[in-house]
């Protein structure tokens, strides 16, 4: 019996790791392919204007078009997150890898930016359910000694992903090959599937009718809970300030900070950044098992991460090779996503587990819709010194994270089968 529990949470591993592996591959494709899709998709929308000129609106639609995918993934947190705690963590697994791989797949087909916002859109609320259901289901089924493991597997496989379509953005020749393979993978995720069990604890609360099971609310009925919630999200908001601004639009600010103009390649920014990430993640989940602190391994990164955004900007512009290099650094600096999944699975009972940690990762994401905003107000504060702007909002970023951590609550070793009343 022994033997088949754990071949039983293997294949739950397995499954969570290859499922967030698609699932980063498929959100970060878009940063890999988005200037080389752009071009073609607003030659064909705008034939009457100069090379030149769509040159200029490629950022402004990548822009909007990563917006509308981060705002469909907040969107799809909640929905993913809630209907995982009232019907359960294998329903989102299933339903989630369907709307995402579908809509990548009629992403390769789009001619406008009209259509390519709106499946941008699904693409990205399908994406929200995987990884928060995969991580509840991997916490629940595994001892509270060693749930830290699995996470730090899954997150480890899964951020390979990335790496992995940097790597394909060079390799493939046509930006629509890239997302058919991304849906097909997907897709082809589904017959893995199969023989996967659903959490116990989740089994037990959803035989109590007196428990409330995926309530929104009570994560804003008390302070407590706020205050867990908001801290776990905050703290993790840096990665995404790095990814979504820094990593993602790097050829933007390599010529900003010196570099000749397209001699920085973003497909090989996420690809360097993600390798970085990857291993990052290993040494965070291994130094919180080792240390027995949650706290402490995301101190030590988060304090990376602020060296990193300083060499970023200082010497960012030396010359390719630094940039790549810093650029490798910063992604192992915000490789603390392991220790952040854990301790959103970690944080609330059965009832409510599924949408944090659902919805925990996918604001964090989508708070790149803020950053975004903020790094617009303060150009136009700055008179549109972007440079400034987005060192002032890094600042500001990186703070509001240390002090989220200062108040997180310590969850390695936390016995997780409880319910929140």
């Amino acid at each position: 019996m022994e033997a088949k529990n754990k071949s039983a949470v293997n294949k739950i591993i397995i499954v969570a790791a290859l499922g967030y592996f698609v699932d980063i591959y498929d959100l970060l494709l878009f940063g890999v392919e988005r200037t080389e899709s752009l071009r073609e998709i607003l030659k064909i929308q705008f034939p009457e204007l100069s090379k030149e000129a769509r040159e200029l609106l490629n950022p402004i639609y990548g822009k909007k078009l990563l917006n509308w995918q981060m705002t469909g993934m907040l969107i799809g947190g909640l929905f993913w997150g809630i209907l995982g705690d009232k019907k359960g963590r294998l329903s989102v697994l299933f339903g989630s890898i369907i709307t995402y791989s579908i809509a990548n797949i009629l992403n390769g087909m789009v001619n406008s930016t009209e259509s390519y916002m709106v499946l941008r859109f699904i693409s990205g609320f399908g994406l929200a359910g995987e990884l928060g259901a995969g991580i509840t289901l991997v916490s629940e089924s595994m001892s509270k000694e060693k749930r830290g493991y699995g996470a730090t597997i899954v997150a480890t496989v899964g951020v390979f992903g990335a790496v992995v379509a940097g790597f394909m953005g060079d390799v493939i020749s046509n930006w629509r090959y890239s997302f058919f393979l991304g849906g097909g993978m997907g897709l082809t995720l589904l017959a893995l599937r199969i023989g996967v069990f659903e959490s116990g604890m989740f089994d037990a609360v959803k035989e109590d009718k007196l428990v409330k099971k995926g309530d929104l609310l009570s994560l804003f009925s008390s302070r407590k809970n706020l205050k867990k919630y908001f801290c776990v999200i905050f703290v993790t908001v840096p990665v995404w300030y790095v990814m979504g601004t820094l990593v993602l639009f790097s050829p933007e600010y390599a010529t900003l900070l010196g570099l000749p103009v397209d001699s920085i390649s973003a497909g090989k920014s996420i690809m360097f950044a993600y390798a970085g990430i990857t291993i990052g993640d290993v040494f965070s989940g291994l130094l919180s098992q080792w240390l027995k602190s949650r706290k402490k391994s995301l101190t030590i990164f988060l304090s990376m991460t602020v060296v990193g955004v300083v060499l970023f900007f200082l010497f960012g512009g030396t010359s390719v090779p630094v940039f790549y290099a810093i650029v490798g650094f910063i992604g192992f600096a915000t490789g603390y996503w392991a220790v952040f999944i854990s301790a959103a699975s970690e944080l609330f009972g059965t009832n409510i587990r599924a949408t944090v940690a659902t919805t925990a990762p996918n604001f964090v994401r989508a708070s790149t819709v803020l950053i975004s905003f903020l790094i617009e107000f303060l150009i136009y504060l700055f008179a549109d010194d972007k440079l400034l702007a987005t060192q002032v909002a890094g600042a500001v970023i990186l703070i509001i994270g240390f002090v989220a951590l200062y108040f997180l609550e310590e969850t390695y070793g936390k016995d997780l089968n409880y319910s929140e009343k």
